[in-house]
């Protein structure tokens, strides 16, 4: 498989089997702008079709996993329904990308994350986090809508207690926490993170595949069973870039203040 295309992922093959895939954008803290958010989605058709890979583990470099959207991006993409439209495909096929990909994902979560980022996290087949990242699905402090992946996979992880709490909230969680409510798989402490992702990822790089991966085709049922519920979480996101609050929302994070909806005035 040619990885070439893909600037802003990158690629090693630490044992026989496995792709690990680092998101590198270090220098904004992994965050997506347009270009990587499409690179997340694609990224997961040409491992299923890659012959060499039987097992992928994501990553972020330095010190984020991946720190949210680019707030160029969420400028650009608020009231400009062209925008808004593309940036809802890809966000769509970034679930559905790594739902139907047929090998096991591991993300191995080594810091931040919030937004598209915060998606291959918690949409992969096995979360690895360190015990002091933290990460918030963050669009409640936006001012949109939870879309993205948390409507249809959050419930199914956590429970609806919790859930509805966090993301109605946006309260960050940190890897302990999001282990102790069954939101990720494991919790390790920082320094033993990618040791642990890469033991798990060669173990069902060796294991037998079609067993793992029908394992993971009819589990997943369970996710696809929530599609409804996905999309209507989407599109209600994506709704609210046509209102103002997503602007307060993105010029708060910039300014680094609490926000004032417009919709919380009479």
């Amino acid at each position: 498989m040619d990885y070439d295309s893909y600037n802003f992922l990158k690629f090693e093959r630490p044992s026989d089997g496995v792709l690990l895939i680092t998101i590198n954008r270090p220098e904004k803290l992994n965050a997506t702008n347009r270009a990587l958010h499409g690179q997340l989605a694609e990224i997961w058709k040409d491992v299923d079709r890659d012959p060499e890979t039987r097992v992928a583990v994501v990553t972020g470099e330095g010190r984020a996993f991946s720190a949210g959207g680019d707030l160029d991006m969420i400028d650009k993409q608020a009231h400009n329904f062209t925008e808004i439209s593309s940036v809802m495909k890809e966000a769509a096929d970034i679930v559905y990308n790594i739902v139907n990909c047929e090998k096991p994902i591991i993300s191995a979560i080594n810091g931040v994350a919030v937004g598209a980022g915060l998606a291959v996290a918690m949409m992969a087949d096995i979360s690895v986090i360190a015990e002091d990242a933290r990460f918030t699905d963050g669009h409640i402090r936006l001012g949109v809508g939870a879309g993205d992946h948390a409507a249809i996979v959050w419930p199914i992880l956590c429970g609806m207690a919790k859930a509805k709490y966090y993301l109605m909230t946006a309260d960050f969680i940190d890897g302990k926490e999001a282990e102790r409510i069954g939101l990720v798989s494991k919790a390790v402490p920082a320094d033993q993170l990618m040791d642990e992702a890469l033991r798990v990822a060669a173990q069902l790089a060796m294991g037998p595949q079609m067993a793992i991966r029908w394992t993971k085709r009819s589990l997943n049922h369970w996710i696809r069973q929530a599609i409804p519920i996905f999309e209507s979480s989407l599109a209600f996101e994506m709704l609210n870039f046509f209102g103002d609050d997503v602007i307060e929302g993105s010029r708060a994070i910039q300014e680094k203040r609490a926000p004032v909806f417009p919709s919380t005035k009479p």
